[in-house]
């Protein structure tokens, strides 16, 4: 999930970006973010991205999985129909595979069934050119993900492009996401020979991702332990840095109660 949340995240900071890239017609117009909590049953769209130009909404899927339920194609219907609905203006769905595969699903365009087709487009990373992602800091993460006949070079490619980006919160967070992305290809040892590893441990997104997989762990050893917790509790779990969680498990191994959890939080306050 880290994966589509990653995407997301860039999508969200750059959305003129990704707008121009998969809107060229309308390349430069204003482009602003629309709340991800469709109506009619509402429901939230974790790994999708609705964007608004001045005429157009710009509806972006990312996906790792071709597997889904209901199946991508319907999704794709649903959100469309819902976006008419609220919104009233042209869409444009683009379905983004991250991760190469054969499935069939990554190469169908519409939606059929007995009385209904409905298209959308289908965006391939492995068969995209890797030019248009390394000269664009926004859309640099995914040029690991791009058409190469020398992964590798594309790599040390993508680390002299993350190096040139002056600002260095940008550079440190671009380094963080391109590492998730180049997960999805690289061997770990591989990608830290190019991508300083310091670098992108400092980003943003790479601290938030860390901190999610801490609760979650700590989250598991609490519930096998002491069974369910009051929310107020998990909330205020949920709110501890990277560095706090890590304490708290070190913590945890003497707590006899949830008491005890209660008041290294109060503590800690």
């Amino acid at each position: 999930m880290s994966y589509d949340n990653t995407a997301k995240y860039l999508a969200e900071l750059y959305p003129a970006d990704f707008a121009n890239w998969l809107l060229p017609d309308q390349a430069n117009q204003e482009v602003t973010i629309l709340k991800t909590e469709l109506s009619i049953e509402p429901i939230r769209a974790d790994s999708v991205i609705f964007l608004q130009t001045k005429s157009r909404i710009l509806h972006l899927e990312f996906q790792t999985l071709t597997k889904s339920n209901p199946p991508l194609p319907l999704r794709i219907l649903d959100y469309y129909v819902r976006l008419k609905r609220q919104y009233r203006k042209p869409i444009t769905q683009v379905l983004i595979f991250l991760q190469e595969t054969d499935d069939e699903v990554a190469f169908t365009t519409e939606y059929t069934d007995e009385m209904t087709t409905h298209r959308y487009r289908v965006v391939r990373l492995w068969e995209q050119d890797a030019l248009q992602f390394l000269n664009n800091p926004a859309l640099l993460p995914f040029a690991p993900l791009a058409r190469t006949d020398s992964p590798s070079t594309l790599l040390s490619q993508v680390a002299q492009s993350v190096a040139t980006i002056p600002n260095r919160v940008e550079r440190q967070n671009i380094a963080g996401c391109t590492e998730i992305f180049a997960g999805l290809r690289f061997t770990k040892d591989l990608i830290r020979q190019f991508l300083r590893e310091d670098v992108m441990q400092e980003s943003v997104i790479y601290q938030d991702i860390l901190q999610k997989g801490e609760f979650k762990l700590f989250y598991r050893q609490l519930n096998r332990r002491f069974g369910e917790v009051d929310t107020s509790i998990i909330e205020q779990i949920r709110a501890l840095s990277t560095e706090q969680l890590e304490a708290l498990g070190e913590a945890f191994l003497d707590f006899a109660s949830v008491d005890d959890l209660v008041t290294w939080l109060a503590q800690l306050q």
